[in-house]
């Protein structure tokens, strides 16, 4: 009996390993139609004992009819993933401050897997890696742990993450699914497990190498994209023509494809690219192209700093005096508590750098987390006035002040609200207004 068959019949489970952003909307998915046991750290664990579960819907039932929607077992230890036979693993994957790819979570997470592997399981890896992570690190930890053969004794497979938190339009039922294995037969049944919880096709790729390229691929396009429509922004903002025209004029052809400028954070632009960098240098190849388009996006909070400081460096009243901003939002996107690889938190460092005083206000995240990312503290509020405002990241609750608001904290009509999403673009008429 295969490992589709198994799980269909409850004589085993899934088990997650990492309930994250990725690991928790699988989690949910697959209690729909099999056993689900998930693991995280002790904080995530009491985070996912104290949510509250959608109830499942109507057509979440089994091709027989039978209505599955249970609930997945959060555990306390790995070890209460042992039963377990068809192992996902979705941990987080960073780059560390020299951006070199960090893997530490993801081989931690294997050894522990290697321990409880039996014959006949499967290990799946959702984790983003450079090409030839799975089989050259991953699989030989698990054979050696577990004193199996990758092949053989269980099987393995890579189906790439593409979940994008926040987005209410793409979720993990109706986006394609990359799937690979180790051979046919893994292939056949990942898809088969994975064909249960998601509607949209399924793209088999050739080996495990291929899905991990493609992955990394997805990601550094937009990168490259991206900091091409920085690029044009800072050269044409320094002519005076709006960028946000140009690219309307340009999306006029049916073969362009709009972006639009901005801070670059988050778990996937800002650190996806470097594990292709750091892979295609071992085997003595350069991306130029791709260093440089991380470069570009890694320069726009210094870019947004300078152009902010002096565009008020001749307000009125600014004499001997450290010039004070006001920075809302710190999330990576708007929406978001997410602040990983934060471009509010780089802009905030940069304005520090340069003399400013610099609160920051974000009531979507914690500050907690904050502080201990990035070392600073959140303003509950804007206090006092300030000579200028950025709106970092477009939040809601950021993007329908009137302003009467940002006059409350401004310190006169010189002041600046520096908009980088174009949030406030023809509605604000008592500040001068800037916008990438």
């Amino acid at each position: 009996m295969g490992i589709y068959d198994r799980l269909c019949s409850r004589q085993t489970s899934v088990g997650v390993v990492g309930l994250g952003y990725v690991g928790m909307p699988i989690a949910l998915e697959m209690a729909k139609h099999f056993n689900v046991v998930g693991f995280d750290s002790l904080k995530k664990i009491h985070n996912c004992k104290s949510m509250d579960y959608p109830p499942p819907s109507s057509s979440d039932g089994d091709r027989n009819g039978a209505q599955y929607g249970g609930r997945p077992v959060i555990a306390g230890c790995i070890d209460d993933l042992a039963d377990a036979s068809f192992y996902i693993v979705a941990v987080g994957t960073p780059v560390d401050d020299s951006r070199t790819p960090d893997i530490s979570q993801l081989l931690t997470a294997t050894e522990s897997v290697g321990g409880m592997l039996k014959r006949g399981d499967y290990v799946v890896y959702e984790s983003t890696v450079f090409p030839g992570c799975t089989e050259q690190e991953c699989v030989p930890l698990l054979e050696r742990i577990s004193g199996l053969e990758c092949g053989r004794d269980f099987k393995v497979g890579y189906s790439p993450e593409r979940i994008n938190p926040g987005d209410q339009a793409h979720d993990l039922t109706n986006t394609p699914k990359i799937i690979s294995g180790c051979d046919e037969e893994a292939v056949g049944e990942i898809a088969r497990v994975y064909g249960r919880v998601v509607r949209a096709p399924l793209c088999r790729a050739s080996d495990i190498r291929a899905a991990e390229a493609a992955k990394l691929l997805e990601n550094i396009q937009r990168c490259v994209n991206i900091a091409l429509i920085n690029e044009m922004s800072m050269t044409l903002g320094r002519m005076g023509i709006e960028v946000s025209e140009v690219v309307r004029l340009a999306s006029s052809k049916w073969n362009f494809t709009a972006y639009s400028p901005g801070l670059v954070g988050g778990h996937c632009i800002p650190v996806d690219p470097y594990y292709m960098i750091s892979e295609a240098a071992r085997w003595g190849i350069d991306m130029p192209l791709t260093r440089i388009g991380c470069a570009v996006n890694e320069s726009m909070a210094g870019y947004v700093a300078d152009e902010v400081l002096r565009r008020i460096s001749g307000s009125v009243g600014m004499e001997g005096r450290r010039p004070r901003v006001l920075v809302l939002g710190v999330a990576y996107k708007p929406d978001s508590d997410d602040i990983r690889s934060s471009g509010a938190a780089a802009l905030r460092e940069c304005l520090s750098e340069r003399g400013a005083e610099c609160d920051v206000v974000d009531e979507m995240v914690d500050g907690e987390a904050v502080k201990r990312m990035y070392g600073f503290e959140l303003s509950d509020s804007p206090s006092g006035v300030y000579d200028a405002v950025v709106i970092a990241v477009a939040h809601e609750c950021y993007s329908g002040l009137e302003g009467e608001w940002f006059a409350r904290f401004t310190t006169d009509p010189d002041a600046l609200l520096a908009d980088l999403g174009g949030t406030y673009k023809g509605r604000v008429s008592n500040l001068r207004y800037w916008t990438l």
